[in-house]
């Protein structure tokens, strides 16, 4: 079966968030994921995962912001990325070399770097080459930890004016940028409101080895992904399938917002954790 990841920032949210944790390793689960550690310090955050015998299998490059302190408040005053943002490169490099001091103390091997959002008076064309030539810097200095630059396609829904929005737009550009370490973060849920046809996406896709994470929620109000429009257990035996040829070895990170709390919702996990 899939291997799940609790993340951190939507499940025990009831909880201080250091303390989810020990919340999730009681749940059954062996790694963790969460949208950012920087407010945290790292030797701590590291602490946690090996009480609780966690790994750290993902978490997101600051959404923007040049310093310790603006990187912290970036993501409440609406930053979303800067990779595909004109005039912001040093303050992406900035955040991704943070984000690599913090996936070497965390033993963690891939980081997902936002694209960041459209202006009015912007296209994704116009964008594509600065995201491109960040994407490719990046993927250079992970290179030289090991570890992977995730890119996640998003849908306009939650996210207005996302840049990136489509399986086959991702695929496109870590194609052109030709750097073995830079993957696409595939959100089952982003796919179902975008594009649908989400078995089939996934028969197209983990063969070509270029999906580094998947994600899960139920669609449409991203709560457990036992309710909705997606038939989850179908597509885990089709990730099962894909993993059995060979084609797929990874987590898949539960991202969804619990409808009453964690643990009482976890019912569809029972026999996979």
């Amino acid at each position: 079966m899939p291997r799940f990841a609790a993340n951190l920032s939507m499940l025990y949210t009831d909880l201080p968030f250091m303390d989810r944790f020990e919340a999730a390793a009681r749940d059954g689960f062996k790694a963790v994921e969460y949208l950012f550690p920087y407010a945290f310090p790292a030797n701590e955050l590291s602490a946690r995962l090996k009480a609780n015998g966690l790994q750290q299998v993902l978490f997101n490059a600051p959404p923007g912001g040049d310093s310790p302190e603006t990187n912290n408040t970036a993501w409440e005053q609406g930053a979303r990325g800067t990779a595909s943002v004109p005039g912001r490169e040093a303050e992406f490099r900035y955040g991704v070399q943070r984000a690599l001091e913090y996936a070497a103390a965390l033993d963690c091997p891939r980081i997902h770097v936002m694209a960041g959002l459209l202006a009015d008076d912007q296209t994704r064309e116009g964008l594509r080459g600065v995201y491109m030539d960040n994407l490719h810097w990046a993927a250079v200095e992970a290179a030289k930890s090991g570890r992977d630059i995730l890119i996640e396609p998003i849908n306009t829904r939650d996210v207005p004016r996302f840049f990136l929005n489509r399986q086959d737009h991702a695929h496109d550009i870590v194609e052109a940028v030709g750097a073995l370490n830079l993957r696409v973060q595939m959100d089952l849920y982003h796919v179902q409101i975008v594009e649908g046809d989400v078995a089939m996406k996934l028969r197209k896709y983990l063969p070509t080895g270029r999906v580094g994470h998947m994600q899960i929620a139920g669609v449409p109000q991203r709560h457990e992904p036992d309710i909705g429009e997606l038939n989850h257990p179908y597509l885990f035996s089709v990730i099962d399938e894909l993993a059995a040829e060979g084609h797929w070895d990874g987590w898949i990170g539960c991202e969804y917002r619990p409808r009453v709390g964690t643990s009482e919702g976890l019912g569809w996990a029972r026999g996979l954790l």
